[in-house]
């Protein structure tokens, strides 16, 4: 039971996949505009990286694996990805249209998101079984998701600061997400 929490707190907090592995990019820094969008966003992620490490550990284990046929991971998993996001996609259109224009374009990047295949070629990688999988999943997504929400929180003050005109709009969100990343190190010093 230990080693199963230690993986949740090591992929969300020390192996961070944004502030750590740098993946996911993209999305962490377009939508993190606004807090409801990006929380919105964290849940979206949360549900597919999670769905996506269960369904493409079952994938790996019980047909790629034993056909021999590895080299087709990572075509099957970004197939799974493209799945569970039009799923959520449809999802959000149907039940809040508000939140679902607010992702706008960054909702179907979702499937070239390279976090969430990310996280499946690594759970393949470090030979995890099912539930290690999905333990791991649900603990970057939720790394992810806290990243996202903290940039987007610094975002809303820096607005009200005055912010020299060199580093007003993007360096001074990169800058942020720098020390974001300089602050989230200090969880490897962890001993468990």
């Amino acid at each position: 039971m230990k080693s199963l929490i230690l993986i949740v707190i090591t992929s969300a907090l020390i192996n961070n996949v944004v502030l750590n592995q740098f993946l996911g990019i993209c999305s962490f820094l377009g939508v993190s505009k606004q807090i409801k969008a990006s929380a919105s966003l964290g849940v979206a992620v949360i549900f597919v990286i999670t769905i996506a490490s269960a369904v493409a550990s079952l994938l790996y284990d019980y047909i790629l694996a034993p056909l021999g046929m590895d080299f087709m991971k990572t075509i099957v998993f970004i197939l799974v990805i493209a799945a569970l996001v039009q799923i959520v996609e449809m999802f959000l259109k149907k039940t809040s249209p508000a939140i679902y224009k607010a992702l706008g374009i960054f909702l179907p990047l979702i499937t070239t998101n390279c976090a969430v295949l990310g996280v499946a070629l690594t759970n393949v990688q470090n030979g995890y079984n099912f539930i290690q999988s999905v333990l791991c999943g649900f603990g970057t997504a939720v790394g992810y998701t806290i990243a996202i929400v903290l940039l987007a929180s610094i975002r809303s003050r820096i607005h009200e600061e005055d912010i020299p005109a060199p580093l007003r709009g993007a360096p001074i969100v990169l800058i942020s997400a720098a020390l974001m990343s300089i602050a989230f190190m200090g969880f490897s010093s962890l001993n468990f």
